[in-house]
């Protein structure tokens, strides 16, 4: 008599955990893509700031950071005496969640004297 109440137990365990694994695999893929997010954000400031730093106009230091960018981006640029900055900033939701949170990168070189 127990064993006819005991089948299906594995498959009912099983159906159990799967919310949780799909939790936990979507959590891993969104904290992969926030990495690669960072990444890219940060290198597409390092392009700006040293367009600037080359002595190219803003408008094609902001067009190179944008095309390194994260969809989405936004490129500050700036500049003090001799050092040139540019910072690329991207928002990320998770839309079931309605959790967000800030990506950012920034870089900061000096121009380049000429003769």
């Amino acid at each position: 008599m127990t064993q006819m109440r005991e089948r299906g137990m594995a498959t009912a365990e099983f159906a159990a955990t799967m919310p949780a694994v799909a939790l936990v695999f979507v959590a891993g893929l969104t904290a992969v893509a926030t990495g690669i997010d960072q990444v890219r954000c940060v290198d597409a400031a390092r392009l700006a700031a040293r367009a600037l730093a080359r002595g190219d106009p803003g408008t094609t230091a902001a067009r190179l950071a944008m095309s390194a960018a994260p969809v989405g981006a936004t490129v500050s640029l700036g500049a003090a005496d001799a050092l040139v900055s540019a910072s690329v900033t991207v928002v990320r939701i998770v839309p079931v969640a309605g959790v967000s949170w800030t990506v950012s990168g920034s870089a900061v070189a000096a121009r380049e004297g000429g003769p």
